[in-house]
């Protein structure tokens, strides 16, 4: 229990610490407005990159449609903040789409992730393309193709971003350390001895989809409130693609993995930007370089853990303790 408490502090510490770190860089001019774009956007993808790897790396479902959730909770925040701005609209509209995003991904995970590989992936990118062309087609409430614009910008920065980053990477990680959590990762190294042994894989599978989803939907919400114009352009197949290259790239089965790359990736396409038509083809380049020497991404399956630290400690010889 000491450990536990004092480990807790740590990561208390280094959320409060990182906080401090990012505002002192903000007042002192580092990161200027245009780098706060950056740093947001950065913070987005933690969010997207962790509940997608949720649902590739921990219950190993190739899911595709990532883009339909964010989408989902785009609009709900650009259609509830334009008729109720201010921080109760926009939260209420955080949790409007937290709970669009989970009935539509519980629907249509149910009869889906029954499939597998290939036929699971493409099952998936059907029902992203699904809700971004019902969004297209209904102008009366989404303005159709046009989009939706003059959403309140006001409120959303990166300190409300910061935060709600780390309550969805906090609210994963405590989930993959649970119960259910491990009783998914069971399902995803054999779901056959799984159900051999009672688990509900089904179940599981659902619930680690449904979750990825509501969390889809929260990046969402922060993309519609920074930017302040949405339209269906933005949430193509390519965005769920740029979402799964941050998971793949930082290590499937790794949240710090994926936190890693998308920091990395962020900061790569800032530098890129100043050569024009050429970044996407170096962006490319580096990232083929990247997995051929780092096929397991960046990370691996490695988890950064302030628990581990201490037990290595803990079981050094007596005489290394006291030379340290």
């Amino acid at each position: 229990m000491k450990i536990l408490n004092k480990v807790n502090t740590l990561w208390l510490s280094t959320i409060i610490g990182g906080f401090g770190l990012i505002h002192l860089l903000v007042l002192t001019g580092f990161i200027s407005p245009v780098y706060q774009q950056t740093l947001v956007t950065i913070m987005i993808n933690i969010i997207l990159a962790v509940g997608l790897n949720l649902i590739v790396g921990f219950s190993g479902q190739l899911a595709l449609g990532h883009a339909g959730f964010i989408a989902i909770g785009a609009y709900s925040t650009g259609i509830i903040t334009k008729q109720t701005p201010g921080l109760g609209g926009f939260l209420s509209s955080v949790i409007v789409g937290m709970l669009i995003a989970g009935v539509v991904a519980f629907i249509v995970g149910y009869p889906t992730l029954r499939l597998k590989g290939d036929y699971l992936a493409i099952a998936t990118l059907g029902v992203g393309e699904i809700i971004r062309v019902v969004i297209l087609n209904m102008p009366d409430l989404t303005n159709g193709a046009a989009g939706l614009s003059g959403i309140p910008i006001s409120l959303m920065n990166w300190r409300l971003a910061y935060i709600f980053m780390v309550l969805v990477v906090l609210m994963i990680v405590n989930y993959i350390n649970s119960s259910h959590g491990r009783a998914t990762i069971a399902v995803r190294e054999d779901e056959i001895a799984a159900s051999s042994l009672g688990l509900n894989t089904t179940k599981l599978k659902v619930q680690s989809f449904v979750i990825g989803a509501m969390t889809a939907a929260i990046g969402g919400s922060i993309h519609a409130s920074y930017l302040g114009v949405i339209n269906p352009n933005q949430f193509t197949f390519d965005r769920s693609i740029d979402v799964l290259i941050i998971v793949v790239l930082g290590g499937i089965g790794s949240i710090t993995g994926s936190v890693f790359a998308a920091i990395v990736l962020g900061m790569v396409n800032l530098y890129l930007q100043q050569f024009g038509a050429w970044r996407m083809i170096i962006y490319a380049f580096v990232l083929i370089i990247i997995m051929i020497f780092k096929p397991s991404g960046l990370l691996g399956n490695f988890e950064f853990k302030w628990s581990q630290i201490f037990k290595g400690k803990s079981n050094l010889p007596i005489e290394q303790k006291k030379e340290g």
